[in-house]
């Protein structure tokens, strides 16, 4: 597909009232299984959204799709990825069967210029095991944007600020990652049977929340600049990227919700926040 028939494709969509756009700390894949004040809450939220407008399709931004370059996945079934070891037969056996959205993906892709398309990729835990509970009927399309390995901050912040029209295209876009996400230091809690945050990964969380609320996005660029908390909180950086694609999305006037808040089994983050 060339450039001219990519912007036929993007000025093809009617326009509607613009979507909010969320970020969700995506924690544990048995989270899909579970009924808990996590889960509940991204049920709440679900219903809210489908109250106001049903999604024309739904965009995710994953930590678990990382690629050379950015790309978007044009399946128009696309499967569900059990991207994971060690949990029940269960969760293994769960699917959540919604439609692609490649007309969508071909939007974004004339939306943002060094973006390609993909049919390697599907749903993955980062993505399915939220919309399980947001929209359990699985009849919205769902696509993903990868998140390039090679790209600052900064450039995953510009790449997201291409994608506002999807907003007023009826697309509800998603960050899923973790604002504190150390498995390693995690695990040690989890063995011990111990639920309680580290006080580190605390400082950090509301670190984060503060930049947020002050809407100071820039500053989350270096996490560093929260002191020896970053680096533990964020050892690697993918759980942490997403936050930004949904920041960089929010209006400069738009209300920004804290819609979960909890710090668990040491270093594991599951703050999510709703834009709009």
């Amino acid at each position: 597909m060339n450039l001219q028939d990519l912007h036929k494709v993007s000025s093809s969509f009617q326009t509607s009232a613009k979507m909010p756009v969320l970020f969700i700390g995506h924690g544990s894949p048995m989270n899909a299984l579970e009924d808990n004040t996590f889960t509940r809450a991204l049920k709440q939220m679900g219903e809210d959204i489908r109250r106001r407008q049903k999604p024309n399709a739904i965009l995710v931004v994953s930590a678990h799709w990382l690629t050379r370059g950015s790309a978007v996945t044009l399946n128009e079934r696309p499967e569900t990825i059990h991207d994971f070891g060690g949990f029940p037969q269960e969760l293994f056996a769960m699917q959540y069967p919604a439609p692609g959205a490649p007309a969508y993906a071909k939007q974004a892709m004339a939306l943002v210029p060094d973006l390609h398309g993909s049919d390697e990729w599907g749903l993955d835990h980062g993505t399915w095991t939220v919309l399980h509970h947001l929209f359990p009927a699985a009849d919205v399309p769902v696509f993903q944007l990868s998140l390039d390995v090679h790209k600052s901050p900064a450039q995953h912040f510009a790449l997201a600020r291409q994608l506002q029209e999807l907003r007023r295209r009826g697309v509800l876009i998603i960050g899923s990652g973790n604002v504190v996400h150390n498995l390693r230091l995690s695990m040690q809690k989890l063995m011990a049977g111990d639920a309680s945050a580290y006080d580190w990964a605390v400082e950090f969380d509301e670190w984060v929340k503060t930049r947020i609320d002050q809407r100071d996005f820039t500053a989350l660029f270096d996490v560093q600049k929260a002191g020896a908390s970053g680096p533990l909180a964020v050892p690697t950086p993918d759980h942490y990227w997403p936050l930004l694609y949904s920041l960089a999305l929010a209006d400069r006037d738009e209300p920004i919700h804290h819609a979960f808040e909890e710090v668990s089994f040491g270093g594991l983050s599951m703050r999510t926040v709703a834009i709009g």
